[in-house]
Order: C-alpha cells, then sequence, then structure tokens
C-alpha cells in the first residue's frame, strides 16, 4: 500500500536584497562618511556609523534619517539653535556645538570684542557636555570662559552677563521644547539675545568654521561657585517692598525643570512662605516623565498643580517651564492666560509708581497699550519675541520698567535681567496677590475692575499643525492675495509687516487677528482679540458672555479662512 502523501515542506521565499547605493545615494553618503571622520565624540560618530551602514546596505528608513539630518544644518538664528539630539549638522551634538562656539568667538574677534564669556546650562540631556565645549573653545580662543556651577534657570544666565561685564552669554537649554531637543541661545555684552543682522554674521562664522577636529579647545576654563546665583537671589528678592503684605500661601511646580530650589531661595530671602510643590515634578528630570509636553500652556501640563492647589487651598499656583523664564498662574481654580497675567503685572507696577516704557509684542492683548495711555506712561507695541520687547526704549527714548508677551513670558525688573524671567515674575505676582488679598479682594476681582475701566479684552489662539514647512508659506501667501474684508460682520483692515515681519494683522472695530509662522515649531498661528464693553444694564458677567460668543464666532472664522484647499 502506498504510504500517505506529506505535506510539502515549504519552500524558502526569497528575501529583499539591499540596493546597492545609486547616483543619488552616493553623494549623500560621502557627505556621511565625511562628518563621521570629523566628529569629535565618539558617541556621536557611532550613531552615524550605524545609519551609515545601513543606508549603505539599502534600508529606506536608515536613507530617510540621513537625508533629513543632512539636508542642511541647524540654523542659527535670532534665538542661536534648537533642534533635536543627534548626530549630524541637522541636530543638537558636540559637532555642531563646537562650531557654533567657534563662530561666535571668531564674531566677536572680528568685532574687536574680546573678554569674558559667561555659560549656563539647564538639566537636559547633554546640556553640561555642551557647556563644557563650548567654554573649552572659546577659552583656546583667547576668551576668559566661565561657566556657572550647576544646571540653572536661563535667567540666571542672562543675569550673569551683566554681573559679570561679559562680552557674551551662552546658555545652553531648549527651554519649554520636548525631551528630545535641547538649544543654544546667545546674549551679547549687552545683557540681551541677539538681533540681526548679529544672527546672520554669526551664522556666516559657523559657516566659515573648517574642519570640527581642528577647532583648538583648552582646559582652563572656569567654573564658579554659587556668588553669582546669590547675587541674582538678593537682587530679585529686593524688587518687593519691604512694608508688602506677605500673607499669602503657593504652590509651586518646576515642571521637571531647574527652578525650584532658586524660586523656593527667592520667596525665602524675600520674606514670603515657602511654597509647597508638586513633589513629583519638583527634580530635575531631563525625560519629562509627568508631563506629554513640558510648556504650561499645553493642555494637561498644569493639571498636578491645579490639584494642589485645590487639595492644599493655597492662595495661588505658580509654575514654570524647564528653564524658569516664563511663569504661568492659576488662581481660583483656573489657569490665567498670558494677557491676563501680564496685564496685571503692569498694574501692579504702575501702582507702585513705574514710569518708565511698558511694552508688549504685537501678538499680545491690546489691553496694556490702554492703560499705559491711562496712567501716562510710554507704551510700544514690538515684533514677537524679547529680543525686541527690551528693545522698546528705542523707540521712546524711556527706559523699560517692563515688557511682556502673550506666551508667559515677563520682563518685570529689565534693568536686572534684559529678558523674560519667570522667578522675579512670580515674586511679583506673589506681591500683587498678597495686596489685593489683605483688601479682601482677589485677582479676578482686579481684571473685572480693569474691564469695566477699558473694556473686556478676550483672547485666543489657532494653531495649524504642518507636516511640510512650505505650507506655512503657502498659507501665508493665499491669505495675502484674498484678505478677509469683514470680521465677525465689521469692516476690517488689512496690514502686511512685510518685509520687517512674516506678520498679517486684521483689525476693526472691537476685533483683532494676527497671523504668523511660528518661530519655533511647524506651525501658523492666529492670535484673536475681541473688545466688549461693559454695559450697566448686562454687567461684567453680561460682557463675558459676549465676549466668550464672539470669541467662538471669531474662532469658527478664522479657521474657515486657514483652511486648507
Amino acid at each position: 500500500m502506498a504510504s500517505a502523501a506529506q505535506p510539502a515542506t515549504p519552500l524558502p521565499q526569497p528575501q529583499p536584497q539591499p540596493q546597492p547605493p545609486d547616483g543619488q545615494l552616493q553623494p549623500l553618503l560621502d557627505a556621511v562618511a565625511s562628518w563621521i571622520a570629523d566628529d569629535p565624540n565618539a558617541d556621536d560618530a557611532r550613531e552615524l556609523g550605524a545609519l551609515f551602514t545601513a543606508a549603505s546596505a539599502g534600508h529606506v528608513d536608515a536613507v530617510a534619517d540621513l537625508a533629513d539630518r543632512f539636508t542642511g544644518p541647524l540654523t542659527f538664528g535670532t534665538a542661536g539653535l534648537r533642534g533635536p539630539l543627534r548626530a549630524g549638522p541637522g541636530g543638537m551634538n558636540a559637532a555642531v556645538v563646537r562650531r557654533a562656539a567657534a563662530g561666535l568667538g571668531a564674531y566677536l574677534a572680528e568685532s574687536g570684542t574680546l573678554g569674558t564669556v559667561v555659560i549656563g546650562y539647564d538639566a537636559r540631556h547633554r546640556s553640561r557636555e555642551f557647556a563644557h565645549d563650548s567654554a573649552a573653545v572659546l577659552s583656546a580662543a583667547g576668551f576668559q570662559a566661565v561657566v556657572l556651577p550647576r544646571p540653572l534657570p536661563t535667567p540666571v544666565l542672562a543675569f550673569a552677563v551683566g554681573y559679570y561685564s561679559a562680552v557674551a552669554g551662552v546658555m545652553v537649554t531648549a527651554s519649554h521644547n520636548p525631551p528630545q531637543d535641547n538649544g543654544y541661545k546667545v546674549y551679547l555684552g549687552d545683557g540681551a539675545q541677539i538681533v540681526p543682522p548679529a544672527d546672520a554674521q554669526i551664522q556666516a562664522a559657523i559657516a566659515a568654521v573648517g574642519s570640527t577636529l581642528s577647532i583648538p579647545t583648552a582646559e582652563n576654563f572656569c567654573t564658579v561657585d554659587d556668588t553669582v546665583v546669590t547675587a541674582y537671589v538678593e537682587a530679585i528678592a529686593g524688587l518687593v517692598a519691604a512694608d508688602s503684605p506677605r500673607d499669602l500661601s503657593v504652590a509651586y511646580t518646576a515642571m521637571h525643570g531647574v527652578g525650584s530650589v532658586v524660586l523656593r531661595d527667592v520667596f525665602r530671602v524675600a520674606g514670603y512662605p515657602a511654597p509647597e510643590v508638586v513633589a513629583a515634578q519638583d527634580e530635575p528630570d531631563a525625560d519629562f516623565p509627568t508631563v506629554g509636553f513640558p510648556n504650561p500652556e499645553e493642555p494637561g501640563a498644569m493639571d498636578r498643580l491645579l490639584e494642589l492647589v485645590a487639595s492644599s487651598g493655597a492662595d495661588l499656583g505658580i509654575a514654570n517651564d524647564p528653564d524658569a523664564d516664563r511663569c504661568a498662574i492659576a488662581s481660583q481654580g483656573r489657569m490665567l492666560s498670558g494677557d491676563e497675567v501680564g496685564v496685571l503685572l503692569a498694574d501692579h507696577l504702575l501702582a507702585r509708581g513705574e514710569t518708565g516704557t511698558f511694552a508688549a509684542s504685537i501678538v499680545s492683548s491690546s489691553l496694556l497699550g490702554k492703560v499705559a495711555a491711562a496712567q501716562g506712561v510710554p507704551y510700544a507695541e514690538t515684533l514677537t519675541g524679547f529680543k525686541w520687547i527690551v528693545r522698546a526704549p528705542t523707540v521712546t527714548g524711556v527706559p523699560l520698567s517692563f515688557g511682556y508677551e502673550e506666551a508667559l513670558g515677563y520682563a518685570v525688573a529689565p534693568a536686572l535681567v534684559r529678558d523674560k524671567d519667570g522667578i522675579s515674575a512670580a515674586l511679583l505676582f506673589a506681591e500683587l496677590a498678597a495686596r489685593l488679598k489683605a483688601r479682601g479682594a482677589t485677582v479676578d476681582d482686579r481684571l473685572d475692575e480693569l474691564a469695566l475701566e477699558h473694556g473686556l479684552h478676550a483672547t485666543a489662539q489657532i494653531s495649524i499643525r504642518v507636516e511640510r514647512l512650505a505650507e506655512i508659506g503657502e498659507l501665508m501667501s493665499r491669505l495675502r492675495q484674498a484678505p478677509p474684508a469683514q470680521l465677525l460682520c465689521r469692516d476690517v483692515a488689512a496690514e502686511d509687516l512685510l518685509p520687517e515681519a512674516d506678520v498679517l494683522r486684521f483689525r476693526g472695530d472691537g476685533v483683532r487677528v494676527i497671523v504668523r509662522p511660528s518661530g519655533t515649531e511647524p506651525k501658523l498661528k492666529s492670535y484673536l482679540e475681541v473688545v466688549v464693553p461693559v454695559l450697566p444694564d448686562a454687567g461684567i458677567l453680561g460682557a463675558r458672555g459676549r465676549a466668550a460668543e464672539e470669541l467662538e464666532a471669531l474662532h469658527t472664522e478664522v479657521s474657515t479662512l486657514l483652511a486648507r484647499p
């Protein structure tokens, strides 16, 4: 009898074979090989080497990854460098940082500016390494490189530029960017962030750097002690009046950043009760494990602080972003907007007798201009960014007393820190909240009083994230070609700020819309504002209801206007 047939053994299936490099791939591989041979960091070189091997074998993902990293270098802009931690010219790594330091040194030397360069860093991955790399390069270039003693807030570095009479300052930080990012922010001797043409000139000096391995380094830089930190703490603590009330309970989160120790020291020296902290977010952690995105503006980022405010009964909740240059405030169970905090701080400083220039960015609420006019103090509206806000006195001719932008940035003591400072802003807000509490009022009560005097100003934002950066230009071009004639059934005038800035502004009676590309993310951003008078028969509640309705309608109109075809 014949035996039963056995199942056939499956034949092995042919596997995809790696494709040899073609004419388009070879130039990329040549560039990668050259970078690897010139990379001063062995780990970075190995990272690229693994991708090079995979790409050479035809692996599509590795080819795409390398193409992204080598399409172009990180651009040195008015905020310096910022990007993902990865090897190659399109990331933050040792080679890119050394080249940036060499370019900065060459720019300063060419300008005839020699002396001290002070360098700070936060607690992100590789921040300390990048700070020391920068110090070694600048020291070899003939500068006295001074490194701050430990991970510290960006405002401490900005303060240290003046403290050491430095010709420049470098802060290694990515501020509130995601965990995988880092950055490199540059200040010049005036203590302010760089503005054009310095950014382009530094970029050109970086591009002129030859081999990375040929950049001289020297280990004779100085790491200073805590003297400068103590000086900052004492100077900021001295901003509050000696006779101000101190009866205020505060809940605080550092959002896994570097602000906690310095902020608590400031509150202690100023005589305020120690804040109760969100313990899970109090220690620096470069992975930011409890927040999806380490930015107080992002949904959910303030949840743990709001929970602590509710459970502890604190009068005020305060949050800093990871490098503590921004400040968010929670009061009466909600997070205040950046515009609300900005106007309240300005109002507080005016009540204390400040008479200098008050400034805000063009995307911030128009309320500050009205408050300043009512108090008879100079007011300036600047382009977005503190590099412009701190230079508002070039418009008014009067020293700056206060500046803010709606993205939670405030300069309450620009004579000490010529940049946004989330720690000094927190202290000054605590002072104003304690004063209001002493007279039985809240910050919402003061906002209502300002609305009665100047109208209720309500603001909101629309952000459109894009996959292709070219989409932003396409949307802006389409809006320029067909601007709206009306918003909320009211005539609006269109204003194009090109070539000074890629910004479109539409203004009408009680309505304003500003559209601009984001400076740090692949987004198109639109800023909405409606102004509603507080009528006697409707009162504040009626005005708030009407403002909410108008803001919702405006949001719908602008969203439709910006919708991609």
